[in-house]
C-alpha cells in the first residue's frame, strides 16, 4: 500500500482556536489538496477532492459495500449488473437484457460483451456466477459475509455460455433483478474474490470493472482514484458509456464538518459530505450546489423491541406513535428539502403507499392510551406503573449527522406526555458493537437503511429465512407472518402491491415501527464549478459523468 497523497491533520482544536479563522485554517492546512487545473481546460479532464467524515472499517468488498461511507468508492471502482435510478427504475448495465419465468423462480441474464476487470479478467458469465455465489453465501469461515439484502431464496446460478447466466431460486423472487442494482451487489474480479479476507482488505489489490481504479490509499486518511482510459460500458441511463471525464477523484477524511464546508468555500476542495442541514440555506444563497437526494429504503424511524416492557403492550407502542410531532422535527432540525414520513418506507420506493393518517400527531390520544395501559402521571410529570417509570432509551445513530438533535426534540415531545427519555450517543464502531435490533437493552433501534425492492422488506422484519427480526417478534404475530409469506410468494406486482399496502398499514397500526422523517442521509455541498454528477437509487453521487470548470 503506497501513499502518494500529502497527509493532513485537521483537528477540532484548530477549529475552536478562532471561529473567524475557520476558512483560513482550511485554506492553509489543505493547500496540498488543491486540484491542478489549467486555464481553458476542456471538460474532459481535471481532478476533484471529496471531503468525507469516515471511510469505514474494512475494504473487504462483501463486508464493506453497504457502508454509508465506502459505497462512494465502490460506486466508481466497480459496476453493477443493472442500474437503478432515484425513482426505482431498473435499466440495463452489464446485463444488457434479462428474462423471468412466469413464477419468478428462474431468470436469464444476457451480458454485455467485451467488459473486463482492471486486472484483465473478463467480466463474463463465470465471473457473474462467482459474484452471485459469494453475495448469497459469503465465506463466513474466512471472515467474508454474505450481502445482507441479497435474496435468501437463491439456489444456484449457471453459466450457459460466456455471455449468458441462468439463475435459479427456491421460491418466487420478484425482487431479484432490482436488487442487482443495490450498492452491495458490486461486481468484483474472481481473482479478488478468491483471495483470503486479509488480502481483500487491501484496497490496492481489489479489482473491479468500474470507470476508476485505485491509484493510492492510506488507511484512515484518503483514497485516490484515477480514471480507466479503456472503460466503455457505462449505463446508458446516465447518458454516457465511454471513459469518465474527470482524471481523478480523491476522497479525503476530514472529521470536522465545518472544516469540510470551509474547504469547499475557499476552493481547496470540490465536495463536502454530510454538512449540518442548518448550513444549507446560506450555502445555497452563496451560490454553492446543494444536493439532498433521498434513497430507496426505509424512512428514518425507530424499530421497537416488543420483548421489552412496556413495549410489549400495543397501547404503549400506539401512544408512542401518536406522541411524536413529525412536523416539528422537520421545522426545527431540517429544511424544506426534507419530506414528512407517509409510511415506514420512503415514498419514492415503488410499492410505497400513503398512510399519513396513522402518523398524525395526537398527544391527547397518546395520553388516553397510556392511561388505559395503567401508566399514571406522578411527581415531575413522569408516568409510573407498579413502581416503575415509563422510560425510553434512544441510541443516536452515528451514520446520521442530525440523529442526536432529533432525539433531543423527541425527548421533549415525549416528556410532555409522561416519558422519561435517555439519549446515548456512540461512534460508528461502538454503535455497531453495542446496539442491535431486538437487543436486551435496546427498546428502540434507529433505522437508516436502504434497499432497492420493497419485496425484501417483509422478510427483514421477521426471522424467516435468516431475517433480521427487527421487532423481536419471532413467529409470534400470525398476521405479519402471513403477509410476509404472501409477499414473498407473489409472482407479479399486481398480486404483491396490495399486500405491501396492507403490510405498511399493519406495521404502523401495531406501533412496531415509529417513523420520524423521510431520510436524507447523504448530503452534499458542491463547488459551482463541478457539474454533471448523478445520484442513483441509493443516493450515492457518481462523478463518472461530471466535469470541472474554472
Amino acid at each position: 500500500m503506497t501513499a502518494r497523497f500529502p497527509s493532513l491533520s485537521l483537528t477540532r482544536r484548530r477549529l475552536l482556536a478562532a471561529s473567524s479563522a475557520v476558512a483560513a485554517v482550511a485554506l492553509t492546512a489543505m493547500a496540498g489538496l488543491s486540484p491542478v487545473r489549467s486555464a481553458g481546460a476542456p471538460p474532459n479532464g481535471g481532478d476533484i477532492v471529496f471531503l468525507i467524515d469516515s471511510l469505514g472499517g474494512t475494504w473487504i468488498p462483501n463486508n464493506s459495500s453497504i457502508s454509508s461511507f465506502q459505497g462512494h468508492i465502490w460506486g466508481h471502482v466497480t459496476d453493477k449488473l443493472v442500474y437503478v435510478d432515484a425513482d426505482g427504475k431498473v435499466s440495463p448495465w452489464i446485463a444488457e437484457s434479462w428474462e423471468q419465468s412466469g413464477d419468478a423462480t428462474q431468470f436469464t441474464l444476457h451480458l454485455k460483451k467485451g467488459v473486463t476487470f482492471s486486472d484483465g479478467t473478463p467480466l463474463d458469465a463465470a465471473a457473474v456466477v462467482a459474484n452471485l455465489d459469494i453475495w448469497y453465501a459469503g465465506r463466513r469461515n474466512d471472515g467474508i459475509n454474505p450481502v445482507g439484502l441479497f435474496p435468501k431464496t437463491y439456489d444456484r446460478a449457471e453459466a450457459v455460455d460466456a455471455a449468458t447466466v441462468k439463475v435459479f431460486f427456491k421460491a418466487p423472487t420478484l425482487g431479484f433483478v432490482p436488487t442487482l442494482g443495490y450498492h452491495g451487489s458490486i461486481l468484483i474480479s474472481p481473482k479478488t474474490l478468491a483471495q483470503p479476507a486479509a488480502q481483500q482488505a487491501d484496497l490496492s489489490k481489489t479489482s473491479g470493472s468500474g470507470p476508476y481504479v485505485v491509484a493510492s490509499w492510506k488507511e484512515g486518511d484518503f483514497v485516490k482514484l484515477v480514471k480507466r482510459k479503456d472503460y466503455n460500458w457505462g449505463p446508458a441511463a446516465v447518458g454516457h458509456t465511454g471513459p469518465a471525464y474527470l482524471n481523478s477523484i480523491t476522497y479525503k477524511i476530514v472529521s470536522e464538518p465545518s472544516l469540510r464546508v470551509a474547504a469547499v468555500q475557499s476552493g481547496q476542495a470540490d465536495v463536502a459530505y454530510s454538512p449540518s442541514p442548518q448550513e444549507l440555506k446560506s450555502l445555497k444563497e452563496a451560490g454553492f450546489t446543494i444536493a439532498t437526494p433521498r434513497y430507496l429504503g426505509f424512512v428514518n424511524g425507530l424499530a421497537i423491541n416488543t420483548k421489552l416492557e412496556p413495549y410489549n403492550d400495543v397501547r404503549v407502542r400506539q401512544a408512542l406513535q401518536a406522541a411524536i410531532d413529525r412536523k416539528e422535527i422537520i421545522d426545527t432540525v431540517y429544511t424544506p428539502d426534507w419530506k414528512p414520513a407517509t409510511s415506514f418506507i420512503q415514498s419514492n420506493v415503488p410499492g410505497a403507499t400513503d398512510h399519513s393518517d396513522l402518523l398524525t400527531y395526537n398527544p391527547d390520544k397518546a395520553a388516553k392510551l397510556l392511561d388505559e395501559a395503567g401508566w399514571i402521571k406522578g411527581a415531575g410529570g413522569i408516568r409510573t406503573k407498579d413502581g416503575k417509570q415509563l422510560s425510553l432509551t434512544l441510541h443516536s445513530n452515528p451514520y446520521l449527522a442530525t440523529a442526536k438533535s432529533i432525539d433531543e426534540l423527541i425527548a421533549q415531545q415525549l416528556g410532555k406526555i409522561g416519558w422519561k427519555v435517555t439519549i446515548r450517543a456512540y461512534d460508528v464502531v461502538t454503535f455497531g458493537e453495542k446496539v442491535r435490533f431486538g437487543g436486551p437493552t435496546v427498546p428502540a433501534y434507529e433505522v437508516t437503511r436502504s434497499f432497492i425492492d420493497a419485496g425484501t422488506v417483509a422478510s427483514i422484519l421477521t426471522d424467516a429465512n435468516n431475517g433480521e427480526n427487527w421487532f423481536n417478534l419471532g413467529d409470534s404475530d400470525k398476521k405479519l407472518n402471513e403477509l410476509r409469506d404472501k409477499i414473498a410468494g407473489a409472482a407479479s406486482l399486481d398480486v404483491r402491491n396490495p399486500l405491501l399496502d396492507e403490510l405498511q398499514a399493519y406495521v404502523l397500526e401495531q406501533g412496531y415501527f415509529i417513523p420520524r422523517t423521510q431520510i436524507v442521509q447523504r448530503i452534499y455541498v458542491l463547488s459551482p464549478k463541478l457539474k454533471g454528477e448523478v445520484y442513483n437509487g441509493i443516493a450515492y453521487a457518481s462523478y463518472y459523468t461530471a466535469t470541472i470548470g474554472e
